[in-house]
């Protein structure tokens, strides 16, 4: 098969956000003839039975805090196998380089002398805009995309301190922008608390999906002020703010 996997390279692939009809013909050719496959927790089971029935499948997800392997695990297993001459798939949800910890696997990668190549996934952003048929600019609502994430790393002792005296949002984002936060975690009221807080209009609308692009897909239209926690499905949830955003009948 052409354009196959190659042995000792390590490539970071995009599993896009679970459709498997949404991946590349790059990623569903890698899939088919890699020798490791390591999947994020958030990679669709549909996904993984498009991969090669003599590869070796190793989760490495981590959700809710909870990791089932560290970072630096990851990073060992990716050099491990591609060290002893098999071609590695590190399948990522959504798009390796949104949110996916790609610069820390890349700089492993470059330091180990590992030779890699990356391959762009369809990033939840616009597979839940093209499910809702929602467009994320608007020539007359939304000239700006902003893509941002409520998790972050975990602080160390001293940064913890600052972290409990700085509010999450710093600032109101621009009227005519659709911000699109992901992994918002479960406290939305306070999310939409925080942002109102910061200058944005309580009755911006705003749309939270979960499980976006699968046969479990929850879509809850609503505006800042409405925004509740049990009113949003389960994780994976991608929250999406804006005028450019169709509101709730």
């Amino acid at each position: 098969m052409t354009n196959a996997a190659h042995a000792g390279v390590v490539y970071l692939v995009g599993a896009g956000p679970g459709d498997p009809e949404l991946l590349t013909v790059r990623a569903v050719r890698l899939l088919q003839t890699c020798d490791v496959i390591l999947p994020d927790d958030l990679v669709s089971d549909e996904v993984l039975t498009l991969a090669s029935p003599s590869a070796l499948v190793v989760p490495v997800g981590k959700r809710c805090g909870q990791p089932r392997i560290t970072q630096a695990g990851i990073h060992a297993l990716m050099l491990e196998h591609a060290g002893a001459g098999r071609s590695v798939v590190r399948l990522k949800s959504g798009d390796p380089l949104v949110f996916g910890r790609a610069s820390e696997e890349i700089a492993a990668l470059t330091e180990a002398g590992i030779f890699f190549e990356i391959v762009p996934g369809i990033t939840a952003a616009f597979a839940v805009a093209a499910a809702l048929k929602t467009p994320l600019t608007d020539r007359g609502a939304a000239s700006k995309l902003i893509f941002a994430t409520a998790h972050h790393a975990a602080p160390t002792t001293d940064a913890l301190a600052k972290l409990e005296l700085t509010p999450k949002w710093q600032g109101a984002f621009p009227h005519d922008a659709t911000l699109v936060v992901y992994m918002p975690g479960r406290n939305f009221r306070l999310l939409a608390d925080e942002l109102v807080a910061s200058g944005v209009d309580a009755q911006t609308p705003c749309v939270a999906v979960s499980k976006a692009s699968t046969p479990s897909e929850q879509v809850h239209r609503t505006t800042l002020a409405l925004l509740a926690d049990d009113s949003v499905g389960p994780a994976p949830v991608l929250l999406l703010i804006g005028y450019a955003i169709q509101p709730a009948n």
